[in-house]
């Protein structure tokens, strides 16, 4: 990432107001008759819970339909959204007290009250990936009364606000009654603009509004402020070929399309009522390395990898047009407050000779190193096909498999049945939400080592200081090598020339949007 926030372009649409609860919020508005809206998606979710699941699909999704205390600004600021402020941290940082709004209502007609969003967070602390990284550092989770909620911790954690935003992975409060402790819900019922109508798999995923919504207050935010379903149904329909979904847009079959070939950018440009949009920048591709199971538990393996690889060609390979990549190896990115190249040095070295050296001394006797893949992310195919080259080449011995991202994400749970995965990450504000980093990923990376750099980064309140923790705990990100990240890259979509109101996001959500007459 070259600049420090997404510039995000939000758009202010006027809309009746009251007063109800926290303050002015905005009302539902009459949705334009019979409107739908239908988006082209990588494939089926494999889940439509926020909270079990890091998947941006399922982020996409179901973000319509269920909410979190907190959320991020287009300026990745944390700002409430079922919270009705920020939280009130006693002295010593290990009391957070939580202030709510009195004016939710869940898609079942009840209230939103402290008792819900107690139940909710215990779960998420026992289901989500993110969650579960809290549960060392959180003591208990109360209702304080009908409208506030105190998290008590046992020592100070500074991305805990962060966590709470997150959309995938997701906090995602949900009414008492529908939760079974860590079993599936009992029903899929949220606080969102949207509601689930109907789920064919592999067919489609029908969202209608919910005319019980009640809006956060202020005008619209990045995530945050107004929201508004002027469309009456979202229909998510899963096109795992990219081809097909540049092709449907241009064919006027879909309203929007995420996730396409960045070499389809002349193709949408030169089609009528179609929008080509770059999110730049958008996120990283990664190679991540089971640390837990298989020939990468030894970690020179892994440093073989790291010495293997040229991102270079994984990125041209990928997108073709360097517009749409940047080589860059650290995490956060020049112009972001936790860049750091110093901890990066090793990143691009792309030396075969220095890799076979290093298998010939790590005694590797040519086990098959499984990768996982899958071409519904076209550009993620494409980079595993240059890194099975090069990798051959140092002397690895490559079993490359080629699978639907719903398998893929299934099988990358089982630690016994791979040794590596291709994915990608979408750009965070806090380093703690990053998925490698948590040690519940797949991929397990948690070393003592590491375990005590992410603690002392965790636990240190004062931001200047966090960042030399962060640049330590990066610089045994190098050394251990969990996981490769390839570079930067940037994100290509279209839109109709008819849905209007459409904020370009990493996450694209559609309440505030309309389709034009």
């Amino acid at each position: 990432m070259k600049s420090s926030v997404r510039s995000l372009l939000v758009t202010a649409v006027a809309g009746a107001v009251f007063t109800a609860g926290c303050g002015t919020v905005w009302a539902q508005q009459p949705a334009t008759k019979d409107s739908v809206v239908i988006v082209a998606t990588v494939g089926e979710p494999p889940t439509l819970d926020p909270v079990g699941v890091t998947a941006d699909l399922v982020s996409i999704i179901t973000q319509h339909v269920f909410e979190t205390l907190y959320t991020f600004d287009k300026e990745w600021k944390v700002m409430p959204l079922l919270a009705s402020g920020m939280p009130v941290l006693s002295a010593d940082g290990k009391t957070f007290t939580i202030p709510l709004r009195s004016d939710v209502k869940f898609q079942d007609g009840t209230t939103m009250t402290a008792d819900d969003v107690v139940a909710s967070l215990d779960r998420w602390t026992k289901v989500s990936p993110r969650g579960k990284t809290t549960t060392s550092a959180i003591e208990s989770i109360t209702a304080k009364d009908a409208n506030s909620v105190v998290i008590g911790l046992k020592t100070p954690l500074a991305p805990l606000t962060s966590l709470l935003a997150m959309n995938n992975g997701a906090a995602a409060i949900m009414p008492k009654s529908v939760i079974d402790g860590t079993n599936a819900v009992k029903s899929l019922v949220g606080t969102g603009p949207y509601k689930i109508l109907e789920h064919k798999p592999d067919q489609y995923i029908r969202l209608v509004r919910f005319d019980g919504y009640v809006s956060p207050a202020g005008e619209a935010n990045g995530y945050g402020g107004k929201r508004v379903a002027k469309i009456n149904e979202i229909r998510f329909v899963p096109v795992p070929n990219a081809t097909t979904r540049v092709e449907g847009m241009v064919a006027g079959q879909y309203h929007f399309a995420d996730s396409l070939p960045a070499e389809m950018l002349p193709r949408l440009k030169d089609a009528k009522g179609v929008k080509a949009i770059v999110v730049k920048p958008f996120g990283f591709p990664l190679m991540i390395m089971n640390s837990k199971t298989g020939v990468f538990t030894n970690q020179s393996l892994r440093q073989a990898v790291l010495a293997a690889l040229g991102p270079k060609d994984m990125l041209l390979a990928a997108f073709g047009d360097p517009g749409f990549f940047a080589l860059e190896g650290s995490v956060y990115a020049p112009g972001t407050a936790f860049y750091d190249e110093d901890s990066a040095k090793t990143y691009n070295q792309n030396n075969p000779k220095k890799a076979a050296d290093l298998l010939k001394a790590a005694g590797y006797k040519a086990e098959p190193v499984r990768i996982l893949t899958s071409t519904q992310y076209d550009f993620l195919y494409k980079m595993s096909l240059v890194a099975q080259a090069q990798l051959e080449q140092a002397g690895f011995k490559v079993d490359l498999q080629v699978l639907d991202w719903a398998t893929l994400m299934q099988k990358r749970g089982d630690e016994k049945q791979w040794d590596a995965f291709f994915t990608y990450h979408t750009f965070v504000p806090e380093p703690s939400l990053i998925t490698f980093v948590n040690p519940a990923y797949p991929g397990w990376w948690d070393t003592p080592e590491k375990r005590e750099a992410l603690a002392a980064f965790n636990t240190e309140m004062d931001p200047a200081k966090r960042k030399a923790k962060w640049t330590a705990l990066q610089g045994l990100f190098y050394t251990q090598v969990p996981t490769i990240k390839v570079g930067e890259f940037y994100n290509l979509a279209a839109s109709s020339d008819k849905l209007k109101g459409y904020v370009p996001m990493p996450w694209p959500f559609f309440w505030n949007a309309e389709i034009a007459n």
